[in-house]
C-alpha cells in the first residue's frame, strides 16, 4: 500500500470534500466519494483502487461521516423518530444482504448497480413536487417507507454507500417529508444503513483500513461542517446542489462502463 504524504493528502482531500457535501445535503457522501476514490488517484499518478476496494472504503468511512452529521442535528429538533425506526430497520438488514453479496459480484457488476442507482436519484431529484416545510405534523406509509428502505440499501450496500442520496428523493418526493427534515433524518437512517454495510464489507475482506482511516478523519472534521452550513442555506439551493452532482456522476460513470 502507498503510504506517501502524496497519497495521505489526496484520500484526505477526498474524503473531506464528500463529507462537507454530506453533512449539508444529509447524504453519505458515497455518491460522490465512490466516483472520486476511483478516478482520482490514478490521475495524479498514484494507485488506482478496484471497484471493490472503493466500495469497502466507502461504507466504513460513511459510517463515520453520518454519525457525524447526525450530531450535529442531535439538538435541531428535526430527527423523526418513527420515520427513523421503520426506514432504518429495513435498510440495516438491505445494506447488510447488499454488502455481503457485493463480494461475489465481479467489479464491473458493481459499477453497473452504482451507475443505476445515480440514474434512479438524479431522475427523482429532478421530479417537481410541491415544497412541504410544515415540521409540525408528518404521516407517512409505514409500509411503502419499509419497502423502498429495503430496496435501497440493498442496491447501496453493494456499492458501499449508505443510501442517503436515494433516501433523500424517495423520503421528499414518495412520502413528502418537509426539507429540513428529510437532510437531518436521512442522515440517521444513512448511519443505521452504513452498520449493515461496513460489516458485510467487513466479512468478505473488502475493506483496505488505511485509505478508510485516512477518509474516517476527514469525515469527523468536515460532516459538521457540513451540516453546520446546510442549516443555514436556502433549501432549494441545495435541492439544485445534490440533483446537479448526481446526475453528473451519473454520466461519468455510465460514459466509462460503455466505453
Amino acid at each position: 500500500m502507498d503510504l506517501s504524504i502524496t497519497f495521505i493528502v489526496v484520500i484526505f482531500a477526498i474524503g473531506f470534500v464528500g463529507s462537507f457535501i454530506s453533512g449539508m445535503l444529509g447524504v453519505g457522501g458515497s455518491i460522490i466519494k465512490y466516483p472520486m476514490l476511483l478516478y482520482i488517484p490514478p490521475l495524479l499518478g498514484l494507485a488506482a483502487f478496484t471497484a471493490h476496494e472503493v466500495s469497502g472504503i466507502s461504507a466504513i468511512q460513511v459510517l463515520f461521516a453520518s454519525l457525524a452529521g447526525v450530531w450535529a442535528y442531535r439538538k435541531s429538533g428535526l430527527l423523526h423518530k418513527e420515520i427513523i425506526i421503520y426506514m432504518g430497520g429495513a435498510i440495516l438488514l438491505g445494506s447488510f444482504i447488499g454488502s455481503y453479496g457485493s463480494g461475489f459480484l465481479s467489479e464491473e457488476a458493481v459499477n453497473v448497480v452504482y451507475g443505476i442507482l445515480a440514474v434512479i436519484a438524479a431522475v427523482m431529484m429532478f421530479i417537481p413536487r410541491k415544497t412541504v416545510e410544515d415540521t409540525t405534523v408528518i404521516s407517512f406509509n409505514k409500509v411503502v417507507a419499509s419497502s423502498l428502505a429495503l430496496i435501497v440499501g440493498i442496491g447501496s450496500g453493494i456499492v458501499g454507500a449508505a443510501g442517503g442520496f436515494l433516501l433523500v428523493p424517495i423520503m421528499l418526493t414518495v412520502l413528502k417529508i418537509p426539507t429540513r427534515m428529510t437532510i437531518a433524518t436521512s442522515l440517521a437512517i444513512t448511519f443505521i444503513s452504513a452498520i449493515g454495510g461496513s460489516v458485510g464489507k467487513i466479512i468478505t475482506g473488502q475493506i483496505d483500513y488505511w485509505p478508510a482511516f485516512i477518509m474516517i478523519i476527514a469525515s469527523l472534521i468536515a460532516a459538521p461542517l457540513g451540516a453546520k452550513i446546510g442549516q443555514k442555506m436556502n433549501v432549494k439551493i441545495l435541492q439544485w446542489l445534490l440533483a446537479l452532482l448526481i446526475a453528473g456522476t451519473a454520466i461519468k460513470i455510465w460514459v466509462d462502463i460503455l466505453q
